[in-house]
Order: structure tokens, then sequence, then C-alpha cells
């Protein structure tokens, strides 16, 4: 690969990509339960939440860089335009190709939804670039994991539901809370790394105002939360293999107790690329879980 290509997949930030892979993958595991499953429509949904995730990416590369949140300082892996590996102007455009390309396969999926889904897909992009972009950033804000619960959790799992079933069920809802708040996760163990610089550079989020400690509650309750989920699911339905997801618990318990000791950001680095790992396994648990039923 060469090493502009290496710069480029670095900027993606691959960690991140579960947030995106695994509401799709459920919810295309719970329309092949209920018998409506299209791999079409699937698919295109997998290219829209994967666009949305690397453009939400080279905006907060960007964006991040003109706020000045990442400078030289920064403790984890570096970023492309802060690094002074890709100028500011073409990471800009970058951007701007991603969420085009975003929105032209997002308008493949109004043949199966109709054209009202452009408002969510529209509303996912201008979020994703209002995550650290705008006037009012939500990072900068304290709503980072309010955005992503919603949109990589419940909005996720619900469209990629809707488009293949003509309809959003109470189940569909469900089961995008699991999924966005272990998506949720991946940003607290991201904030909880970068506090100090986050902080310099008056990027309010949750760990900012709130502190570490309250940071490690908000991530043990949000992966208590989700596991609890499959089991509330499997006891109104009997269905056992719907438990199937708590084979990754001592996996989640694990990095409860990581999160704890970190002392050093290497090791919050490698719980980062764990916590992606944790929501890919889930999720591949709880979609196993619902075809087998």
């Amino acid at each position: 690969m060469s090493a502009s290509a290496q710069v480029w997949l670095s900027a993606a930030r691959p960690r991140t990509l579960p947030a995106a892979v695994a509401p799709v993958l459920v919810g295309a595991a719970l329309a092949w339960r209920d018998g409506v499953f299209d791999a079409g429509a699937a698919s295109l949904c997998l290219a829209f939440a994967l666009l949305v995730q690397i453009g939400t990416n080279f905006a907060n590369d960007y964006y991040d860089y003109i706020h000045g949140a990442d400078t030289v300082a920064r403790v984890g892996p570096r970023r492309a335009v802060a690094a002074g590996l890709v100028s500011p102007a073409v990471m800009k455009r970058a951007m701007w190709f991603v969420f085009a390309a975003a929105f032209l396969s997002g308008l493949g999926l109004i043949a199966w939804g109709g054209p009202w889904l452009i408002v969510i897909g529209v509303a996912s992009i201008l979020c994703g670039i209002a995550y650290t972009g705008g006037p009012w950033p939500l990072a900068y804000n304290g709503l980072g994991d309010l955005f992503v619960f919603i949109f990589f959790g419940l909005v996720a799992v619900a469209a990629t539901y809707f488009v293949q079933a003509g309809r959003v069920t109470v189940d569909a809802l469900l089961l995008g809370v699991p999924i966005g708040l272990l998506a949720a996760n991946i940003l607290v163990v991201n904030n909880y790394r970068d506090i100090d610089t986050d902080r310099a550079a008056g990027k309010k989020t949750l760990v900012v105002r709130f502190g570490r400690a309250a940071a490690r509650w908000q991530h043990f309750v949000s992966a208590l939360v989700a596991f609890a989920v499959p089991v509330a699911l499997a006891a109104r339905d009997q269905s056992p293999t719907l438990l199937l997801p708590w084979l990754a618990w001592p996996m989640a318990w694990i990095h409860c107790r990581r999160l704890r000791r970190a002392e050093q950001p290497a090791e919050l680095i490698a719980l980062l690329g764990d916590t992606g790992k944790l929501l890919a396994l889930f999720a591949v648990l709880l979609s196993v879980g619902l075809i087998w039923k």
C-alpha cells in the first residue's frame, strides 16, 4: 500500500467503522427473521452508513484542526491535517466528496422506502458535519454521545429495517438501543483519552464536563443496559438464542476494568480498537440469535 493510501486509510479511522456496520447487520437480521430481507436494500444501507461514518471522520479531522483540538500535544493516533500529511483544503474537499457519495447511494433507497428517506439521509449527513463543524458543534457541547446513540443506533437499525419491511416496529427501535449504546462507548473511550487536549481547546465533551469517574460509570451502565435488552427480548419471546450476545459479556466486563485502570494513552488507544471489536461481536451474535430464532 502506498504512503498516500495509508494516510487516507488512517484518516478514515477503521476502528470506528463497526459503528456503521453493526446497526445495518442487526436491522438486516431482523428483516430476515420477519421474512422481508432484501439484499439490495441492505447493501445500499451499508454503503450509506459506511460513507457517512467516513465522511464524519474526515470532517472531524478537518474541524478539530480548525478549532485547535488536534495539536502536537495530542496523545492519540495522529490526525492527517494536524500532522501536516493532508492540507485542510484537501481534507475539506474529501469530506464533501464522501458525503456526496453517501447522498447518491442513499438516493438508491428511494425505490424501497420512498422520497421521505431523503430527509433522514440529509439529516444524517448534516449531523455528521455538525458533529465538530458549524456554529454550534455537537461534540464541543457535550452532545456527541447522544448523536452517536440516535443516528448509529436507533435511526440506523430502524431505517435499515424500514427500507426492507416498509414499516418500523418496536423491535427495530429496541434493537437500536444496545447498538447505539455500545457505539457511544467508542466515543467515551476516545474522549476519556483526549480529556486534557479537549479541555484546552474548549471542547466540552461529557468527559470534560463531568470528569473521568462519571465517564467510567457511563461506560459501564451503557454496557449493562446494552446487554440487558437481549435478555428482555429473549424472555418476552421465549427465545434463548437471543441470549447469544452474552457470550461477549466477559469482554465488556474486562473493558470496564481496563478503562478504570488505564494510566497511559497507549492503553486507551488499544481499548478504543477493542471497543469497536466488542460492538462488532455483539452485533454478530445478536444477528445470529435473530436469524436462528
